[in-house]
């Protein structure tokens, strides 16, 4: 299985020039997937889509696509993981419209929240067994092996989280997959990443992913198209260590006329 990589999102009014030019907007998921494999839905986050609208994804995607859902704000920025079966029912009960094209559910927590492990098990109770959850936290209060323990009891992703070019927060592996989310850059223009840090990432992961199924990395960096172009970067960096990366444009976005 190649390392999967994507953006997050793709619906960006400054990425109407840098690559989807030509390409009238309604049509601008059809191409993001015809250059990738994989996209993260950002949309999700804030406003949950019918369950119509996921099954319209499944029919404009590639056969092979793999789409990651991002889990309501509802369940973790209103709720803060409170009573988590009814969103997270109402989240699968729509993203199954995906079929055997969705991905995993990234269930992002906001930077006020500190830990609660019971919340956090609760939630993850809550998802159908085989569902792959990825679980991306913003305080520091939750790197401790309690969290560590249940994310591996439960068969959960804990997400890498690059800040500036360098990781924020503990590379814990807990289970067969992993997650990076790689969200600014340390180069200028940012939010950019020099090659050096998207090499060193490369790196992490091949020292620890000798038994890994997948490996999951989105671009968060959405500004003047760094996500598409550094993605691209990664993608060779991928290649160079002598691994296979998932398809990536052929372009970079900023030579794109």
């Amino acid at each position: 299985m190649p390392v999967l990589i994507g953006t997050s999102g793709w619906q960006y009014n400054d990425w109407a020039w840098r690559f989807h030019q030509g390409v009238p907007k309604r049509r601008w998921f059809e191409h993001t997937m015809t250059w990738f494999r994989t996209t993260e839905l950002n949309v999700s986050f804030y406003r949950l889509p019918p369950l119509t609208t996921f099954q319209g994804w499944r029919a404009r995607s590639p056969d092979d696509a793999i789409i990651t859902v991002k889990a309501s704000r509802y369940l973790t920025h209103i709720k803060k993981l409170a009573e988590p079966e009814e969103p997270v029912a109402r989240l699968m009960g729509r993203a199954e419209g995906l079929g055997p094209k969705l991905g995993p559910i990234l269930v992002q927590l906001p930077p006020t929240l500190q830990v609660d492990v019971g919340a956090l098990a609760r939630t993850l109770d809550a998802f159908p067994a085989g569902t792959r959850v990825a679980v991306e936290v913003r305080h520091e209060s939750w790197w401790i092996d309690e969290v560590r323990q249940l994310l591996e009891e439960r068969r959960a992703c804990w997400v890498w989280v690059d800040r500036g070019g360098q990781p924020w927060g503990p590379l814990w592996r807990t289970t067969d997959w992993g997650y990076l989310r790689l969200h600014w850059g340390d180069a200028d223009p940012a939010p950019n990443y020099h090659r050096h840090s998207l090499a060193a990432w490369v790196r992490r992961w091949v020292d620890v992913s000798e038994d890994w199924q997948d490996f999951f990395v989105y671009f968060n960096n959405d500004g003047r198209c760094a996500a598409v172009d550094n993605a691209i970067t990664f993608a060779e960096e991928v290649r160079w260590a002598g691994r296979t990366a998932s398809r990536v444009p052929g372009i970079r976005p900023d030579s794109w006329s």
